[in-house]
C-alpha cells in the first residue's frame, strides 16, 4: 500500500510518468484524470532520421584551348580581359 499522491489516501497504486515527474496514483483518481487528459497534448516527436543527400556534382573543368600543331600561339592582351 502506498499513498495516493492525488487523494493522499493508503491504496494500491501504479506509478505514473508525466512530464518527467513519477507519482504514485491510485485507479480511482486515474480513470477521472486520464478521461479529463483524453486528446490534449503535444503529439511524440518522431525520431530524427538520417537524410543521404547526392554526392556533389563538380562542373567538368574545360581544357584548355591549345592550337593545333602548325597554327601559331593565341596571345591574349588586355584589351580581351576588360569588358
Amino acid at each position: 500500500m502506498i499513498l495516493c499522491d492525488l487523494c493522499g489516501q493508503a491504496r494500491e497504486c501504479s506509478q505514473k510518468d508525466i512530464e518527467g515527474m513519477v507519482y504514485d496514483i491510485c485507479s480511482d483518481c486515474w480513470n477521472p484524470l486520464a478521461e479529463k487528459l483524453k486528446g490534449k497534448g503535444r503529439a511524440k516527436k518522431k525520431e530524427r532520421e538520417m537524410i543521404f543527400l547526392p554526392p556533389l556534382q563538380k562542373e567538368p573543368e574545360a581544357p584548355e584551348s591549345r592550337p593545333s600543331p602548325g597554327e601559331p600561339p593565341k596571345i591574349v592582351g588586355e584589351s580581351a580581359w576588360r569588358q
